[in-house]
């Protein structure tokens, strides 16, 4: 395990690998599950606030869910979540014309349409963070819907943290993931 200031990360975040591969998996992590993405209460307030300039890039019963059960629903298990149709795919979901399933407010993001990529938690997957008293725990999400991921870092070998160097800097910072950086490069050279 690896701790930097109050967060303890999973070895397996830095010892396995993985490469999305959306060709493979046709975006199945915004399909399945048992509930819709975990949202930081901050996020609360920025999907209030870009609404207005993402509806167009709705599928229709997203939308229709969106404004029957609000832009937020509340889980028993992971407190405020995206809504999903038909305990189903995520309301915000976009499907495009190959059929693979991606966020409607990343695309928006891509578009320059609004300045909110898409839910952290959605950004920093396959890591799944566990808010505790006094620590927040990083692990490694496995789940059978990413096999093709998997088999994809393996061969690229990424490791998970340095896939997802985009997403860990957004949620802790450039210096939180330079430390991981160098705590992980120091940890495989003197395992080789």
């Amino acid at each position: 395990m690896i701790v930097i200031d109050d967060k303890y990360i999973s070895d397996d975040v830095v010892e396995k690998n993985f490469v999305c591969n959306l060709t493979a998996c046709k975006g199945e992590c915004c399909v399945a599950g048992d509930c819709g993405a975990p949202l930081d209460e901050w996020e609360l307030e920025s999907l209030k606030t870009i609404f207005p300039k993402i509806k167009s890039y709705l599928r229709p019963d997203g939308l229709k869910e969106i404004e029957k059960t609000g832009l937020y629903t509340i889980d028993d298990e992971h407190g405020y979540v995206t809504p999903t149709v038909n305990k189903g795919i995520c309301a915000y979901a976009h499907i495009d014309e190959q059929g693979v399933v991606g966020c409607a407010i990343e695309k928006a993001y891509n578009d320059g349409v609004v300045d909110y990529k898409k839910p952290v938690s959605c950004h920093l997957y396959p890591i799944r963070v566990t808010k505790y008293e006094s620590f927040e725990a990083l692990n490694y999400d496995r789940w059978d819907i990413c096999k093709a991921a998997c088999k994809n870092g393996n061969k690229l070998k990424v490791p998970v943290y340095r896939f997802l160097k985009d997403a860990i800097t957004r949620k802790y910072g450039t210096e939180f993931y330079e430390v991981l950086d160098k705590i992980a490069t120091k940890q495989y050279e003197s395992e080789m």
